[in-house]
């Protein structure tokens, strides 16, 4: 899972860092073991399997695997940076990158011979530090898309075609909004768009939230902000200057969060991060509809008695869809104790054999196209149709995809826009109240 929270790095990890107090022992590594974290418990029977192709072509090296969930995966990394007890290799966030890279506890991996037209486009750019380095190998990558109830779309008459050719705009919401409107049913068995509609007392949500967004918004807003003709940043990587302050940023998220006012989009109260998620109120039968990740089209494939499929995000003012596309990577701590193994192990899973190996799973979309191509046909024979996830990466000419941002200060960013976010979704705060917030991110972007 890809859960959108931060753990800040702390003040005593950069004390740490920067006064070079970091032990060099990672924690369960000798000269023939290499230490490999990750956090994806679904993911985790895949590379076992890359472990022992990896292990039959280099004698003499064993991969130690450890698991660990979401938040506890970035405590107990931030205390092993700290502690020395980190591991050799970790499966790296894009959030993160920037103030691990500024912190220097990051291996360079520029030997590695990690070149962009190896993998899909921008996934290995996207780890180039601001010094010009690379700090990170392609793993995977994940777009977002409309997962929807088949039995509540064909009860509102909306067929699989339309839901694929919808549109939106901050005005009136287009023919997107009218579709969520006619899926949202009240207790009285009235549809969002009919006369007597019950904002106050819904049964059945037209789309499912997921929160605020914090600063990204990835299956929340990005994906209208950005087909609005929004970014996030001055420049495409490591930009100084967020956009938050935006008149067009701000219309699309009032616009949104209005869904929620309207009685069409779940309320804030209705989200928690760890027990009530958007698949968590899709598969209880209280949303038609939900925005989600492709690292969730397993758990949504896996509800009991639901018929799900996907859907293209919409197009919007600027004639285009558009989905964040984001990738993970693997990188090598700068204390590893194992550092030629580690460096060893990354370019192996980084490696044509090791993505198509992943792919055969039918978990992830790994990094390589044939990587991708593998997963591809692994969910074909699972019965899932993954269109609505890979076309916006075929096709330039009517999907746009673009990064998460990537900045200094990510923690701070977030600190600063997650309770402004949530004030303006629970208790509808002017969106104009981000001016301010824009302000005080810029001005820790320009220490």
């Amino acid at each position: 899972m890809r859960i959108r929270t931060v753990v800040a790095l702390t003040g005593a990890l950069a004390l740490s860092l920067v006064t070079g107090c970091a032990r060099s022992d990672s924690a369960g590594s000798s000269a023939n073991t290499v230490t490999y974290w990750l956090w994806d418990a679904n993911q985790l029977p895949a590379y076992q399997a890359c472990a022992k192709g990896f292990e039959k072509e280099n004698p003499g090296l064993h991969v130690k695997i450890t698991q660990l969930g979401w938040d506890d995966y970035w405590t107990k990394l931030t205390s092993g940076f700290i502690a020395g007890t980190q591991p050799d290799v970790f499966t790296d966030h894009i959030q993160k990158f920037g103030q691990f890279a500024d912190l220097k506890v990051l291996e360079p991996l520029d030997d590695l011979g990690i070149t962009d037209s190896d993998y899909q486009p921008g996934l290995a750019a996207n780890w180039i530090g601001q010094d010009g380095h690379r700090y990170g190998a392609p793993k995977d990558w994940d777009t977002v898309a409309l997962f929807y109830n088949k039995k509540m779309t064909r009860a509102a008459g909306l067929s699989a075609a339309q839901l694929d050719n919808l549109s939106w705009n901050p005005q009136d919401g287009g023919t997107f909004e009218k579709a969520v409107a006619h899926l949202t049913v009240d207790k009285n068995g009235k549809r969002g768009d009919e006369p007597g509609f019950d904002r106050n007392n819904v049964k059945v949500y037209g789309l499912a939230t997921n929160g605020g967004g914090d600063g990204d918004g990835q299956t929340q807003w990005s994906t209208f902000t950005a087909s609005a003709g929004w970014s996030y940043n001055d420049k495409k990587r490591w930009g100084t200057r967020y956009r938050y302050d935006s008149g067009t940023f701000q219309s699309v998220v009032k616009w949104y969060f209005g869904l929620a006012k309207k009685g069409y989009m779940a309320p804030f109260t209705d989200y928690n991060s760890q027990s009530n998620q958007a698949n968590t109120q899709f598969a209880a039968g209280r949303a038609a509809a939900s925005f989600d990740g492709a690292w969730m089209i397993s758990t949504y494939a896996g509800f009991k008695g639901l018929d799900t499929a996907t859907a293209v995000t919409p197009v919007g003012p600027t004639g285009k869809r558009a989905t964040m596309m984001n990738g993970l990577a693997d990188s090598v701590t700068k204390n590893a104790h194992n550092k030629k193994g580690a460096k060893k192990w990354v370019a192996y899973l980084a490696s044509n054999e090791c993505q198509k190996t992943i792919g055969g799973y039918g978990i992830v979309f790994p990094a390589t196209p044939d990587g991708t191509r593998a997963a591809v046909a692994a969910y074909k024979k699972k019965g899932i149709d993954v269109t609505a996830f890979t076309e916006p990466v075929a096709d330039k000419r009517d999907f746009a995809t673009f990064s998460y941002p990537i900045t200094n200060y990510a923690a701070d960013v977030y600190a600063l826009m997650h309770p402004a976010m949530q004030d303006i979704f629970a208790n509808d705060a002017p969106v104009s109240g981000l001016d301010r917030t824009n302000s005080q991110i810029n001005r820790i972007l320009a220490q």
